[in-house]
């Protein structure tokens, strides 16, 4: 991978870390579109994020307030987020 591109990966990877701390319940359709990104390709990003254990998926779905799926920063990816705010 280029450096071009490792940068713009670690970019869009800060940005979704960054939105998902403060809004976790977002769905990948309301990433793609605050990020400028495919659905497809914001859903590529989560899936190495959590590979990466950044990033972890809790499933709601059989709670009383059905919002779905929330994406929850590990203590990990806060402190990746962290190195990456640097």
């Amino acid at each position: 991978m280029t450096s071009r591109q490792a940068n713009q990966q670690e970019d869009t990877y800060f940005r979704v870390m960054r939105l998902l701390e403060e809004q976790p319940d977002l769905t990948q359709r309301q990433l793609a579109e605050q990020l400028g990104v495919s659905v497809s390709g914001v859903n590529y990003c989560l899936k190495a994020l959590m590979e990466k254990g950044w990033l972890k998926m809790n499933n709601f779905a059989h709670s009383k307030n059905k919002f779905g799926y929330v994406y929850v920063l590990t203590p990990q990816g806060i402190a990746e987020k962290a190195a990456l705010t640097v």
